[in-house]
């Protein structure tokens, strides 16, 4: 008997650890790996469009070589949609963002940068190019506000250059809402997302109060008055690089590329009112420089590191932080974006790095999920 309920043991234990190797084996999918031609070094991340394919950017490839727009399914069938030719614009580095009307809005960096409107067939308008006094280079995606009107940041450019909040209509009439001056923030390179008040919230990467540009977090009104909610001091964050998430407790979680604790980088809580608290602070071996957040259906936030060759990584609200896959290199490298949770449930998101021709992957993560019909098995 005894003899019994040891090897049973054993088995058990075998079974166990095979199936959750399996699991963690099986948890990312390269579902693509672009060649160049069709697109190359994706630095943004994925929007699921309507029809519940997923539409990105490529910074590079493409026939002419300066980025390109591409469609791919969940299951991973790419379509290069648009090349950028020059004229058009060139080397996009943010993703897109759906409209009200079923069109994606997005923005390329050559020249000033531009503002443009692409179909899900792949037929695209420039809305506007930038001049400089009215911004320049707009390094990070749009967002649609509640009032029809999208907004978003330019890094460089304004009244003294060191970049701008704007408003512009699906028709292409844009208003710069605010030039940034230095103490109140400086370069903004993430995107906008507009609180539950009704207010746009985001981040700049340099400027602030506390010394050599270290960031800070900004509130703006849609009629562009701004308020400095945080200027970072290094010890708890520096260069915070991506947009900011509102949680469902109301509360904006995001993360700063550099200091911390360990100087690689924070994932941080901040209230509406200006209250920020470290949740995280990353030491290298779990990952360095994060990037974007996504709150997922679970409650918890998913996001990804860019060194080392990268991870994707989850964190509980309070600040729990779990490595869910580190990337080796043929599998991708470097992803420079956040994740997107599809329909399905899944994660997807990109590696400007890496896959077979070392310019950048799609991947899909599957969390793995406690079965709720499952019952324990009963030994005897």
């Amino acid at each position: 008997m005894t003899r019994s309920i040891l090897r049973n043991s054993i088995l058990l234990a075998v079974l166990l650890y095979a199936f959750t190797t399996f699991l963690s084996a099986q948890r990312l999918n390269t579902l693509y790996s672009f060649a160049g031609s069709d697109g190359a070094q994706p630095y943004a991340g994925l929007v699921q469009g309507s029809d519940g394919n997923f539409y990105g950017t490529t910074y590079q490839g493409g026939a002419n070589g300066e980025g390109a727009v591409f469609k791919i399914t969940p299951s991973g069938t790419l379509t290069t949609l648009y090349s950028f030719a020059g004229g058009d614009g060139a080397y996009p580095v943010a993703g897109l963002v759906q409209g009200s009307d079923g069109n994606f809005y997005g923005t390329t960096s050559a020249d000033g940068g531009t503002i443009f409107k692409i179909t899900p067939s792949g037929t695209l308008t420039t809305l506007y190019k930038f001049g400089g006094s009215d911004g320049a280079l707009p390094y990070a995606g749009l967002v649609q506000g509640s009032d029809g009107n999208f907004y978003g940041t330019t890094y460089y450019g304004g009244a003294n250059d060191l970049g701008t909040v704007f408003k512009i209509s699906p028709g292409g009439t844009l208003t710069t809402l605010y030039s940034f001056a230095g103490r109140d923030g400086a370069q903004p390179y993430g995107g906008l997302v507009q609180g539950s008040d009704g207010n746009f919230y985001g981040t700049t990467e340099l400027g602030g109060v506390n010394g050599p540009d270290p960031g800070t977090i900004f509130k703006i009104t849609p009629s562009g008055t701004l308020t400095t909610l945080y200027s970072f001091f290094f010890i708890d964050g520096w260069h915070p690089l991506a947009a900011l998430v509102q949680g469902s407790d109301g509360n904006f979680y995001g993360t700063t590329a550099e200091g911390g604790q360990y100087e690689f980088g924070n994932v941080f809580k901040i209230t509406p009112s200006g209250t920020l608290t470290n949740l995280y602070s990353f030491a290298g071996s779990d990952g360095a420089n994060p990037r974007g957040l996504v709150q997922g259906s679970d409650g918890n936030f998913y996001g990804t590191t860019f060194s080392g060759p990268g991870t994707v990584f989850k964190i509980t609200p309070s600040g729990t932080l779990t490595t869910l896959y580190s990337f080796a290199g043929s599998d991708g490298a470097n992803p420079d974006a956040g994740l997107v949770q599809g329909s399905d449930g899944n994660y997807y998101g990109t590696t400007y790095y890496g896959g077979a021709n070392n310019v950048g992957t799609v991947f899909r993560l599957g969390v793995v999920r406690p079965c709720a019909t499952c019952r324990p098995v009963s030994w005897r």
